[in-house]
């Protein structure tokens, strides 16, 4: 069986090396590592998966085979909510609807896709937006899934160190902040550890002088 060892991704996709095409929708297309199992092209063609770490698949990407050739990846067609407003705050209110009700949608310019939840389109309905059934290929935004911890930020690392000289008082302040933010998913916020180490030993007399460092 044709084994896939990596992905091309869809603007370094060759024609003449395509052999076959595999039509997969949304879920299929979210390869984990090591729990897809083969999958097979629409013109017969067997494809083991032997790619290195999780990946996720866009329509128009390929599946590279070890003798190079290319099995073309499409996004099957399926059922779906459309969402269109008259206006874009109102599409901008239904798509954080969607995502506050942890739903996965696909954005475009003038609509809204998401899966079938009658809940919700009821809810988006409420907000004065039109909601249709279709059928369509469906690729959420959830690219983004992939890399929530792939990303390490150190940000605003600061140490202060002030001696207040004062006589007959001491002051010793050590900060240490280390933050690290991780992005993605769609939550919207930062998380800090902060470590934070006060020494301080007080004693005060009538005659006070002041060095700052």
């Amino acid at each position: 069986m044709p084994r896939a060892t990596a992905i091309t991704r869809r603007a370094a996709v060759k024609a003449d090396r395509v052999v076959d095409t595999i039509t997969l929708d949304h879920r299929a297309r979210d390869l984990q590592a090591g729990e897809a199992g083969p999958l097979r092209g629409d013109g017969g063609l067997p494809v083991d998966l032997a790619l290195p770490g999780a990946a996720l698949l866009h329509d128009g990407d390929a599946l590279k085979l070890e003798d190079g050739s290319l099995a073309l990846v499409r996004a099957a067609a399926e059922r779906v909510l459309e969402v269109r407003a008259e206006n874009p705050a109102r599409l901008l209110r239904a798509a954080l609807l969607a995502g506050g009700a942890h739903v996965l949608a696909q954005a475009e310019a003038d609509a809204l896709y998401i899966l079938p939840d009658g809940a919700l389109a009821e809810a988006i309905r409420g907000l004065g937006c039109a909601v249709t059934p279709v059928e369509r290929p469906f690729s959420p935004d959830r690219a983004a899934a992939h890399d929530c911890c792939g990303h390490d930020h150190g940000h605003h690392h600061h140490g202060h160190d002030h001696g207040h000289g004062h006589e007959r008082a001491q002051h010793a302040h050590d900060h240490d902040h280390k933050h690290e933010h991780g992005h993605g998913c769609g939550c919207g916020h930062d998380h800090h550890d902060h470590d934070h180490d006060h020494g301080h030993d007080h004693a005060h007399g009538h005659h006070h002088g002041h060095a700052h460092k």
